[in-house]
């Protein structure tokens, strides 16, 4: 049985899926909707690589390799924070979204093991299986094929080549 996960929230979703399955390009149709109609929405971007937001080169980059702890740079059109862990664990799912300003919806890509509610993208062509017969926090599909007959009981499908269902899945739930 698939299910909700209370401590997060309706507002928090994560968005799984193969390389390639098209997460990002559904990421930016449906943020760009939901901006267009004046809500806030703040994505989390996991990575298993390091970042490298500015060349090494760069003042902010000499000053983190000196030792700073966090450096923000800031713009007339935008600020960073770059926060070196230095060894300590990289923190939660949780603390990374309390450090974001409120939003009306928070993506999450990856974070793919966490107990949260989620969205799988799922294209048949990449040959890989689906997660979420596996996963129970997978509360919807998008997919560029027809629903299972075997869909389990709550589980949403959604036509992956129709992302405007996905948009009035999203608005629905955050209602």
């Amino acid at each position: 049985m698939h299910q909700e996960t209370p401590t997060l929230g309706r507002n928090v979703i994560g968005i799984v899926g193969c390389s390639g399955s098209g997460k990002t390009t559904l990421l930016e149709f449906v943020v760009t909707q939901l901006a267009a109609q004046g809500l806030r929405v703040n994505i989390i971007k996991h990575s298993h690589h390091d970042l490298e937001l500015e060349p090494a080169h760069k003042d902010s980059a000499r000053l983190r390799s000196a030792g700073a702890a966090e450096v923000l740079v800031t713009s007339p059109f935008r600020f960073a924070i770059t926060h070196e862990l230095r060894g300590a664990p990289e923190p939660s799912l949780d603390e990374q979204i309390s450090r974001l300003a409120p939003a009306d919806l928070t993506l999450v890509e990856g974070f793919k093991f966490h107990p949260l509610a989620k969205l799988e993208v799922f294209r048949t062509a990449l040959g890989e299986l689906a997660r979420y017969p596996l996963d129970p926090f997978i509360v919807a599909v998008a997919s560029d094929r027809a629903a299972p007959a075997d869909l389990p009981p709550g589980l949403v499908w959604l036509d992956l080549n129709a992302p405007m269902s996905v948009l009035h899945w999203l608005l629905d739930r955050i209602k």
